[in-house]
């Protein structure tokens, strides 16, 4: 098959990899010629593990090609898949369709034989009817299909999702479609992982509620770890106790500061704001919104607390920026909250992230970037947790303890036991979801089951 993916940020990128390594002859398109001139050097933009090797045997393999040259690559392609950026409109949380449609518009121009136009992107329901409306409005001759097929990939875990998928979800119109959606994911047929073929409608649907239901567990967790704080209840002893119930499961049901990140964000604002358009309010979708706010402004109080009730003239050593581990993604993540409040308090913050500074730098003004967490806790008062990275969660306490001036600890993402932190020297321990004589006890499978999501 001939695919053309048209936009190469973290979806079209991964997508466009993934499919040249099933065997497709593949053509990324951006328009952004300094991108496409270091994917041309072998160089990935983005931080996602394995990308950059999968990407390199395929463009040695001769699969795989980037340019900016839409037309070039839309010609003669069997699928051409748009996977531009749909962010939240400022003002009414709406995703933005400006970059898809006018995608459309592109293709639409471009075609020069049957080709099935494909919205990876995630986007509202009834745009991929919108989309072939644009089509036949800008080309009347051109002979094409739509199909939705939404994307399912976890930041960290991408490839590994691609290849071995839970579920892929096509929404379809025709047989002839179907037949080429078929081919495309062929390889997956031949290994058993499920193809859910459906309508557009549903297909664009089933996007928005799995985000907006694991966001949703998400903010349930946050909810019941600040009233476990209250009634002296340990929150993974509740959660590990919920999730053994197999109608529940076990996968994100971890107290936190909260989700961020490009998808859950994103698609509960737009699912909210889907709602509302339709007279048909998603209230509990709006609730997790509006707790997930909540929850990122009670950690900001969290460390205040820790602190005697102020950060002014106080050093703060910030583990892990990023909104989760094995990701440069700094998009919603809970620290571009927390961290400026912080610096905002009077705070001298210091911050180490394996790979988030690239980002972090524009959006975390006014901090210090460190190398190690032993460099940044050096006569620091606080030292406070925010993403669970692997060299985070094996720290040397002691020696912790003893290079800060006031050796208190946030573990925001509960991977230090109370026990071993103050065993090892530290004042006062502080995580989210635990009394103060609960016994917090980490176990690796916690620490396996946060990174499987």
């Amino acid at each position: 098959m001939k695919i053309a993916m048209i936009g190469t940020g973290y979806v079209g990128l991964v997508s466009g990899v993934c499919f040249s390594d099933f065997g497709h002859e593949v053509v990324c398109v951006d328009k952004a010629s300094e991108k496409i001139a270091m994917l041309e050097r072998g160089e990935v933009p983005i931080y996602e593990p394995g990308l950059e090797d999968v990407l390199g045997r395929n463009v040695e393999a001769g699969r795989l090609r980037f340019t900016t040259d839409l037309a070039a690559a839309v010609d003669g392609a069997d699928a051409v898949f748009i996977a531009v950026g749909t962010p939240s409109r400022r003002g009414d949380g709406h995703a933005d369709l400006s970059h898809v449609m006018a995608a459309a518009e592109d293709i639409a121009r471009a075609l020069t034989s049957y080709t099935v136009v494909v919205t990876k992107s995630t986007v509202p329901v009834g745009t991929n009817r919108k989309v072939a409306e644009v089509i036949r409005t800008t080309r009347p001759e051109a002979e094409f299909d739509v199909a939705s097929n939404p994307e399912f990939l976890r930041e960290g875990a991408a490839i590994d999702d691609f290849m071995k998928p839970d579920r892929v979800v096509v929404g379809i119109e025709t047989d002839r479609a179907r037949e080429v959606m078929s081919a495309v994911y062929r390889p997956l047929y031949l290994r058993d992982f499920p193809v859910v073929y459906t309508d557009l409608e549903s297909a664009e649907m089933i996007k928005y509620a799995a985000n907006a239901f694991l966001a949703t567990k998400i903010s349930f967790i946050n909810e019941i770890a600040a009233l476990c704080e209250r009634v002296g209840a340990d929150v993974k002893s509740v959660a590990r106790g919920m999730g053994l119930d197999g109608r529940i499961g076990n996968k994100f049901l971890h107290a936190g500061p909260g989700f961020g990140g490009s998808c859950f964000p994103k698609d509960t604002s737009a699912l909210a704001r889907i709602g509302q358009e339709h007279g048909q309010p998603m209230r509990i979708t709006e609730t997790v919104i509006t707790v997930n706010d909540a929850v990122k402004r009670r950690m900001i109080d969290k460390v205040l607390d820790l602190c005697g009730g102020s950060v002014n003239g106080k050093t703060v050593a910030v583990l892990g920026v990023t909104f989760k581990p094995e990701t440069d993604d700094m998009r919603d993540a809970p620290s571009v909250t927390i961290v400026p409040a912080l610096v905002g308090g009077g705070a001298a913050v210091r911050v180490v992230d394996p790979h988030g500074r690239r980002e972090g730098e524009a959006l975390l003004p006014g901090v210090a970037w460190m190398d190690d967490a032993y460099a940044a806790a050096k006569g620091a008062d606080c030292l406070l947790i925010l993403t669970e990275w692997n060299q985070f969660r094996a720290l040397d306490l002691k020696r912790l303890a003893d290079a800060m001036r006031d050796a208190r600890m946030a573990d925001l993402r509960n991977i230090y036991s109370r026990e071993a932190v103050l065993e090892a020297g530290f004042a006062i321990y502080e995580g989210v979801g635990r009394a103060s004589n609960a016994p917090a006890f980490p176990t690796s499978r916690d620490a396996a089951e946060r990174a499987a999501e």
